[in-house]
């Protein structure tokens, strides 16, 4: 017999004491941000960091099926957690795959790291395999990019972006690094300290300004507080709710505030804005003070600028300068954190004579609230929205997809805490619900998780239904099933003369579809069979439970105010 020749292995040099590669180093820094969970998929560029991972028995990776539902998790983990969420890509595809995750953590105001992985140096502008100008990518979607040239720079470079991320307006920062950095020898140093200069958020606001907006809203006879996403950002409900209870001030909130103030306290009239309730969006429009804090005055809160508010004198609080003045004149400006600000207004607020002004908002609330209509034919798809909040008390962690749904859900379901409604607000991403609430399961194992999904956007991430049945989620999936790009639909109906182009969809059953991987499903074709499937969605344990409601195809989202219009113009549900 022959004798097979031996091939020498390639023998790794002993490394000095003290010294590992990029990747390791890289690993090592996330464990002392506290990271517990990633998520992301492999890819050549990116085999180091997994080969480092693969020792790291303190974090935990969840592989998911399309790097785009590794930020939306994310984005869903730091939101329901408060805490920094991180996700990883390769080089290339891989990353581009994450942009619009990432357009969406920085239109919310979310705290994410991203930790891409590019082609080596040597090569970085000579279009190597899967190579993208990552950095220049994402520039304008992160608060902040980098990336790192040499293995010993890592550690700085990683709690430099946690540190971003988390503080003054959070948002994105994503460090990208080469491949020969992940594998270049080096001896880490890793520090607690971190010196940018030029970034130094005001975090207390004017004590002037604040005693300011004080005796504004103790003078005021229509007041308004109006409430945004930078109040759950800041962590500012308890604040937000001692001064409302010291000075019985109505609040209402934007789509990204749901949850700020308990919905069922009796001074919350809920969502303002396009789909909002009519009596929030007359009080506002009434008010002559409005006290924003945490919120943009985007283009779906205020319609036509010039008619929103027009008789109020603005007090706008928020960390960011930026956002004050941007879309609407602050007649009282207070740069800092909500938390801070509300605080030092609670101890010096005053009670303004208003119970004239409550008199009227009852009015309004009692001729104009939410209504739908079920008969004993088809489902509306409120009707399942309404009994999703009696059935958990709003007291589950609600995600969703962006439509009409979405709109469904904020009208009906009334979260009584924050961080319990999750949705795409700013960039309105199809495909955020699920992968979101699969996040949200991560962070808060122990609680309730439900995700309320269009047709159109379950399919955009419905891949994943093998991440979460691998994990072994109790997760019910409820997709209100239209038939439809409802939304779209609705906009075709109202204002193209009903042709519906590409709007119609022909859908699987999604019952049989979740049943394929490994998941629960549950078809509901009538009415009354829409609260027993929810609670058995509910009581569903060790898998995803997929429920398909066959819904009204011709039921629309009202109140509506058309785009780019008034309070004025505002379309009933009579």
């Amino acid at each position: 017999m022959a004798r097979q020749a031996t091939v020498p292995s390639k023998q790794r040099p002993a490394p000095r004491a003290g010294t590992i590669n990029g990747a390791q180093a890289l690993v090592e820094a996330l464990r002392r941000e506290g990271v517990e969970i990633i998520f992301g998929v492999p890819g050549g560029a990116s085999l180091p960091i997994y080969d480092a991972l693969y020792d790291a028995a303190s974090l935990r990776h969840v592989l998911v099926r399309h790097e785009q539902v590794a930020v939306h998790a994310a984005v869903g983990y730091a939101r329901a957690s408060g805490r920094v969420g991180v996700c990883t890509a390769t080089s290339g595809p891989g990353a581009t795959n994450l942009v619009t995750g990432i357009a969406d953590a920085i239109m919310d105001s979310v705290p994410i790291v991203v930790v891409t992985a590019q082609v080596p140096r040597a090569v970085i502008g000579n279009d190597a395999f899967q190579e993208a100008d990552v950095t220049g990518i994402t520039m304008p979607i992160t608060k902040f990019n980098s990336l790192v040239m040499s293995a010993a720079e890592i550690p700085h470079a990683v709690h430099q972006a946690f540190y971003l991320a988390r503080t003054g307006r959070p948002g994105p920062v994503l460090v990208d690094i080469p491949r020969d950095v992940l594998q270049e020898a080096c001896v880490p140093e890793f520090t607690d300290e971190v010196s940018i200069p030029g970034y130094r958020p005001v975090l207390d606001g004017a004590p002037n300004q604040i005693a300011a907006a004080v005796k504004a809203l103790a003078e005021a006879e229509r007041p308004v507080i109006c409430a945004g996403g930078g109040v759950i950002g800041s962590n500012a409900s308890p604040e937000l709710t001692a001064l409302v209870e010291a000075t019985g001030i109505p609040v209402v909130l934007t789509l990204m505030g749901k949850g700020a103030l308990d919905e069922l306290h009796p001074r919350c009239l809920g969502m303002l804005g396009m789909h909002g309730s009519a009596y929030a969006n007359w009080a506002v429009n009434d008010a002559d003070v409005l006290l924003v804090v945490g919120a943009r005055l985007d283009d779906r809160v205020t319609g036509r600028l010039k008619d929103f508010a027009p008789r109020a004198r603005i007090i706008h609080v928020d960390v960011d300068p930026a956002e004050i003045g941007k879309n609407k004149s602050a007649h009282i400006p207070i740069v800092g954190d909500a938390k801070r600000v509300l605080a030092v207004m609670v101890a010096q607020a005053r009670v303004p004579q208003i119970e004239s002004w409550w008199r009227q908002i009852t009015e309004w609330r009692e001729r104009y609230p939410f209504r739908y209509h079920q008969n004993s034919n088809r489902i509306s798809a409120q009707y399942a929205c309404d009994l999703l909040n009696k059935v958990t008390g709003g007291r589950a962690v609600a995600t969703t997809d962006v439509g009409q749904h979405q709109m469904w859900m904020a009208q009906w379901y009334r979260p009584r805490e924050p961080r319990h409604f999750i949705t795409s607000g700013g960039l309105g991403v199809m495909g955020f619900g699920f992968p979101a609430a699969m996040g949200a399961k991560f962070a808060c194992p122990d609680k309730t998780v439900v995700a309320v999904v269009g047709d159109g956007g379950f399919q955009m991430t419905v891949q994943d239904l093998a991440t979460a049945v691998e994990h072994g989620q109790s997760l019910p999936i409820i997709v209100l099933n239209n038939g439809a790009l409802g939304m779209v639909k609705q906009w075709q109906s109202m204002f193209y003369g009903g042709r519906f182009s590409s709007s119609l969809l022909r859908n699987p059953d999604f019952a049989r579809v979740a049943e394929a991987f490994g998941a629960r499903g549950i078809r509901v074709e009538r009415p009354e069979q829409v609260e027993g499937a929810l609670r058995a969605a509910l009581e569903t344990e060790g898998v995803p439970c997929v429920v398909d409601v066959i819904c009204d195809p011709d039921e629309n989202v009202l109140p509506m105010i058309p785009s780019g219009q008034s309070v004025a113009e505002m379309i009933l549900d009579e």
